[in-house]
């Protein structure tokens, strides 16, 4: 079993967070219609994902 580091931890807790309130903001922004909070949940998303990509490379 491999251990993970304190910065892997983190970064991983980040990125969870990030996509978690993406992922609130995308739905808050499509049951009340309104579309600028859906950008931000999406681009939230969008950020989780480079930084999981760009951490993992």
């Amino acid at each position: 079993m491999t251990t993970r580091s304190h910065s892997d931890r983190a970064i991983r807790r980040t990125v969870l967070a990030l996509a978690a309130a993406g992922l609130a903001l995308v739905t808050t922004g499509a049951a009340i219609d309104a579309l600028w909070l859906l950008g931000i949940g999406v681009w939230a998303l969008i950020a989780a994902m480079v930084i999981e990509l760009v951490y993992r490379s």
